[in-house]
């Protein structure tokens, strides 16, 4: 079990040269939101995830800045006669994208952040940390979200998003997976 730690942005244009960048087909259904438990095909690779909130026990008082942004999540691998079994019993839509894998803008941390974080700065130069553009198929054809994890809350907080992210959508819930696979259409 892990932490993840993302930051999540709507996008006012696309990358130049966006088919240059590796890419997952991904298909996913909830069989449960709250908390999230999803089965997931990507590319050739299935599994479960169960992801819960960290939040639960936390202030809502607490401003955006000071609020945890990581969330728990557990992935266990299936097999695609397990992943075809349990995406017949998901509720709702079934999410389908394309993720583009973009490396980090060069711009995302000041010199000041990375004097006092040089994994992160290895991280970054090793393309361990990416942009991962999520371009959706129907029912959800237009919608075009960019997300990027972070090893920890403080690199997440000091991220300075790319010139061409548009809002910071970060725990708006009306742009999370889960709450698109229980929307009526």
């Amino acid at each position: 079990m892990g932490i993840e730690i993302e930051r999540k942005f709507t996008v006012k244009e696309l990358p130049k040269d966006l088919d240059r960048y590796p890419y997952h087909v991904i298909e996913q259904g909830y069989l449960n939101v709250h908390p999230a438990v999803r089965v997931r095909r990507e590319d050739d690779t299935y599994y479960m995830t169960y992801k819960g909130s960290s939040m639960e026990n936390e202030d809502p008082s607490q401003d955006g800045q000071s609020r945890p942004i990581g969330k728990v999540e557990y992935n266990m691998p299936l097999d695609k006669e397990s992943y075809d079994h349990l995406v017949l019993k998901a509720d709702g839509n079934m999410i389908r994208k394309k993720r583009y894998l973009i490396p980090l803008n060069s711009d995302g941390f000041d010199e000041a952040f990375f004097a006092g974080e040089p994994d992160i700065k290895k991280a970054i130069e090793e393309g361990k940390i990416k942009i991962e553009l999520d371009i959706f198929d129907a029912p959800f054809e237009g919608t075009i979200l960019a997300e990027v994890e972070f090893p920890s809350e403080e690199a997440a907080r000091a991220y300075k998003p790319a010139k061409w992210f548009f809002e910071d959508v970060t725990g708006d819930v009306k742009y999370s997976n889960s709450h698109m696979s229980s929307v009526k259409l």
